[in-house]
C-alpha cells in the first residue's frame, strides 16, 4: 500500500463543500465517500476563507500565490546582489 496518498481533485472536493453547504454533514459523506470527516471539514473551512466569509486560519490560496512569487522574487535579488558583491570586490 502506498504511504501517501495522492491528492483529491480540486472538483471532487468542491463537490464536497457543495453537498455539505446543501446541508449534508462531514460525518455522512465521509461514511458514503472515500475522505474522513476532518478532511471534508477542512476543505469547508478553506472554501469559507477563500469565499472572504471567514478569516481565522491560515491564509487563501490568492495570499500563498502571492507569498511564493514574493518569496522566488527576494530569493533571485539576493542572488544578484551576491553576485553584484563578489564583482565589486
Amino acid at each position: 500500500m502506498p504511504r501517501f496518498r495522492v491528492p483529491y481533485p480540486p472538483e471532487f472536493r468542491r463537490q464536497m463543500v457543495e453537498l455539505v453547504r446543501s446541508g449534508r454533514t462531514p460525518q455522512d459523506l465521509a461514511r458514503e465517500f472515500e475522505p474522513n470527516a476532518q478532511s471534508i471539514a477542512h476543505w469547508v473551512r478553506q472554501a469559507e476563507r477563500e469565499a472572504g466569509e471567514r478569516r481565522d486560519g491560515g491564509a487563501i490560496s490568492a495570499e500563498r500565490e502571492e507569498l511564493s512569487k514574493l518569496r522566488r522574487e527576494n530569493h533571485r535579488l539576493r542572488q544578484e546582489r551576491d553576485i553584484l558583491a563578489k564583482a565589486a570586490a
